[in-house]
Order: structure tokens, then sequence, then C-alpha cells
């Protein structure tokens, strides 16, 4: 804290202390409103408003009760104004000494800017025809004790903005206006699999055994049973499947995910998705179902399916989500980008050795088992290329261990992923059903991690068991909710949409905790003397 805020800090913790010895209550139990400040606003500009001196000479009986934020204040003598902004937006409010009296104007002065307050009074124009509110009555709902950033400058730098959302969100309507895209996105996205007849289910967060993507997991120890479990990866792939097996034909689910991967702008380790499992689709069916969910979604959002985005530059892209969509094979994709048909290999070793003799530089991919590798090829060479919405194809059936092969080809599954502006947004494909299949991709995905891969997936008996006792045809996907976000809000950075993304501590945050757990302990071991 500078000094200057420290200043302002101890100002208004003043201001509070004398409350308190005057009898005033500095933090309200409610407050009953009558209208949001926008809502007041239109009133008044439909309505025919009385001026101000009107309003001193007979003051009206019928009042509109008003509460926020006061967002500014500035005063001339016997007449002061502020904004009040509420969830809805903002006001300007008016208090006269003429009407409040002397003792009640002189309390503004306790009164700082970021403060709660509620009001009560008549709507009028000023001079310049801004609908104001004429204060009555007020009262203070909550004393901060801490300023706002300052008006003009406000909270730009990006750490600060990741870490204290909440003044980024009371500071920048855009901010606001993004968190609730989002959460319109989400809703409307359930509005669209209720009436196509889907179920909504919750699934464990917390697993024996992690599985539905190839990802490494973030594990924890169980002291009531004495297990080690692991975070999900994915938002409840081989439980929903489990569900179908018992009965259910399609459901969804709406997750907190983890990862324990590295961190950039197009990956968090804790993230949103949606998954939904449909008995008797295939991944055609998916597709287009897919298309029909945007089309619905982005009307529903925006009005249309076009919509600007940031490409990988920063620079504003149109994407046009119309369907159809292009749809391109995965392994045609790479071999008409680098010349290397994935297909004659099937691998690692032989794989890795004819992306070096290509020049192709890929991290650590001596320690990738063939499915990762692949991934991590495409993603070098083809994906990049990617911006408006394409349905990539047909991947390797060693690189998707959970989904069914094709029946013309067997070196292939019956995938398809989205892409758009470079990002993974979807991830499907028609289910593997086939237990025997199966547990032969378990156990090649149990090699690949006693060999080092910790993306690998791990054997799952119980799993394998449920699918034995018959599992219907289905095709299923999981879409990302924070890069979809992203990209239709024109961010390049997933935090943009978290509200609270996890941020290091800092070390003076650190040194105020350990200081206050140190004085604890002292008061602690005092009193059992």
């Amino acid at each position: 804290m500078s000094e200057l805020d420290n200043n302002e800090y101890h100002m208004r913790l003043n201001k509070l202390k004398e409350m308190r010895e005057n009898n005033i209550v500095p933090y309200a139990d409610r407050f009953e409103r009558s209208h949001e400040a926008i809502f007041a606003l239109e009133e008044g500009e439909k309505a025919k408003l009385r001026g101000y001196e009107e309003i001193v000479a007979k003051p009206a009986k019928k009042l509109m009760s008003l509460c926020g934020r006061m967002m500014s204040f500035r005063t001339h003598g016997k007449i002061s104004f502020a904004n009040l902004q509420d969830f809805s937006g903002k006001i300007q409010i008016c208090f006269m000494l003429d009407l409040l009296g002397p003792e009640k104007y002189k309390f503004l002065k306790k009164v700082d800017v970021a403060d709660f307050i509620g009001i009560s009074g008549e709507l009028f124009k000023t001079k310049h025809g801004e609908v104001t509110l004429m204060v009555y009555e007020y009262k203070i709902l909550s004393k901060a004790l801490r300023p706002l950033p300052e008006k003009w400058h406000g909270l730009k730098d990006r750490e600060h903005i990741y870490r204290q959302r909440y003044l980024d969100t009371v500071m920048n309507r855009e901010s606001m206006d993004r968190f609730i895209f989002r959460s319109n996105l989400i809703k409307a996205l359930r509005e669209f699999y209720w009436q196509e007849g889907f179920v909504e289910l919750e699934t464990p967060v917390l697993e024996n055994v992690s599985s539905g993507a190839a990802a490494k997991p973030f594990s924890t120890h169980h002291n009531a049973l004495d297990i080690d479990v692991f975070l999900r990866i994915a938002a409840g792939e081989l439980w929903q499947k489990s569900a179908i097996v018992g009965g259910f034909e399609r459901t969804f689910e709406v997750a907190r995910c983890f990862r324990n991967e590295g961190m950039d702008p197009s990956h968090l380790q804790e993230f949103t998705m949606i998954e939904h499992y449909a008995a008797y689709w295939d991944y055609e069916d998916n597709m287009k179902f897919t298309e029909r969910m945007f089309e619905y979604m982005l009307k529903k959002l925006t009005g249309g399916t076009k919509v600007t985005i940031k490409d990988r530059a920063g620079e504003d892209v149109k994407v046009d989500f119309k369907a159809p969509w292009p749809r391109r094979k995965f392994t045609e994709l790479i071999k008409d980008d680098c010349g290397i048909d994935v297909l004659d290999y099937d691998e690692a070793a032989p794989l890795l050795a004819a992306i070096k003799k290509k020049k192709i530089a890929i991290e650590d991919a001596e320690k990738l088992g063939y499915g990762n590798l692949v991934d991590a090829l495409y993603k070098k060479v083809s994906r990049p290329k990617l911006i408006q919405p394409t349905f990539v194809t047909n991947h390797p059936a060693n690189t998707k261990p959970l989904a069914r092969r094709n029946d013309k080809d067997p070196r292939i599954c019956d995938t398809f992923q989205l892409l758009v502006n470079t990002w993974e947004i979807i991830n499907a494909y028609s289910e593997l059903v086939d237990p025997v299949d199966q547990r032969e991709r378990f156990e090649a995905q149990a090699l690949a991690k006693a060999g080092g891969d910790e993306d690998a997936m791990m054997m799952n008996e119980d799993y394998l068991t449920t699918m034995e006792h018959g599992m219907p045809c289905m095709s299923g996907w999981g879409m990302g909710i924070d890069r979809l976000t992203t990209l239709l809000t024109g961010q390049e950075n997933l935090k943009d949409v978290v509200m609270f993304p996890i941020m290091r501590p800092l070390d003076e945050t650190l040194k105020k905790n350990a200081k206050a757990m140190e004085k604890a302990k002292k008061k602690f071991k005092k009193s059992k003397k």
C-alpha cells in the first residue's frame, strides 16, 4: 500500500469510528429499492419531470428508491452531484442543502466515493437535460475503507486486473458485460440441450482413475478412504457413458475440469467444459447437431452468425459460423502441410525420425508416445492455419483411446474436432463401445504411460466392466467454455473470461498472512497460560 493509499485508508477508518461513536450503523442489514438505475433513467426519459425549483418548493410524497456504489462526488457549495452505480448501470444523483437540511447535508463529508448508499427521491432533469434523482433521504449501507482506482487511468495492469477482478468489473463496464455474456452463453447452451431432449447430470470431480482425455491430472489424498484420487481432467466422459449403459439416452454436464499442465493464453489448469453423449448417434449426427447448436446460440447472443474475433497476431478478423462448415481429414491436413503421412507409422520412434528428417522441431518429442507425437506434429504444422470454423475429422486410432474405429479403414477413428482461430473448441467422436477393443487401447495407453508419457490414460477396469454389460452405439463431445467465450468476445487470453483465475500469491501477501498467523499463535499460547 502506497503512502497516499495508507493515508486515505486511515482517514476512512476514522470516519467509520466517528459513525459508530454517534450510533450510526455503517454496515446496514438491507435496503428496499423500487428501481434499478437503468430503469429509473428509462422512466425519467419518458415522464414529464418537474424542475428542481418546484421540487424544493413542494417535495413529492411518492418517492423512488435506489441503491448502489457511489462512483464520483463533486460539491458546489449548497448543491452536490454524484454518480450512483448498480448492476444495471449508472445514474446521476443530486444532494441539496435546502432540501436535506444542514445536518444531513453536512454528513455527506463522512461519505466517500466507493461507499454503498441507499437513497430515495424524485427524478428531474438538469439544465443540460440529464435525468437525475434529487435525493430526499439517504443512508450509508457499507463504508469502503479503500478507494477505487483513479478514474481516468483506472485498473490497466493485466496482472492487477486478474488479481482484483472485482475492481475491474466496477470500473470497466466492458468487463462486466463480458462475464454477463459468458453467463448468457451457458444459459443458451442449456436451453438448446433441454429442447433437444438432453438430461443434465452431475458426475464426480474426484476420481480413482484419471480418464477422459490425454492430460496430466492433479492428484491428492482422500483421508477418509485412505486412497489417492485425481481431479477430473474431463467433464465426466466415462461416467456419462456409464449412465447411458444404465438407460439414459441423451446426457450433458457443465463441469469444472483440472489439468496439471502448462499455462499459456489458450490453456488454463482449471477450466469449464460442457460434454454431452447421445445414444444411437454417430459422429456425423453430432457434427450436424453442433452446427445447429452454434446457429441457435449465436442468434440468441448476437443476432447472427458472423462474429469479429482476434487472430493470433491480435488483429480483428471476421468469422462466419453459418453452416455447413468445411470438413478436413486430420491425416490429409498433416500430409498437405509437411509431407508426412502419419498412417505410414504405428510407433513413435520411426515417426520421430521422419519428423526430424523434415527438420520440424517439437519440444520433448522423445518423451511422447505415438498418439501424442502425432498430435504435437499436427499442432505444429497444421493447426495454426485454421481460422474459419472447420471440422477436422478422422484422427489415427492410436491418438484417440476412446473413439470408434472407422469401418472402412481401422487405422483411423470416426472423430471430429471443431477448430476456430487455431483453437480447438470441440473434441468429438463416435464412441468406442467394443469392450475388447477398448481393453487393447487402454493397455497401449498404460504402456505409453510406463514409458514416461504423463498425458497417457490409465487402465480402468471398472469402466471396462461397465462396457461388458452392453453399451449402445453413441457419439459425444466436449467443448471448452473458456475458449469459446474468449473467441466470441474478441479476447486474446482465457484469463480475460475467467472471473477469478488462479495466480501465484504476491510475496507481500504471503508475508502478511504469515505475520498474522504468527500473531494468532502467540495470542493462543498466551491465552492458555
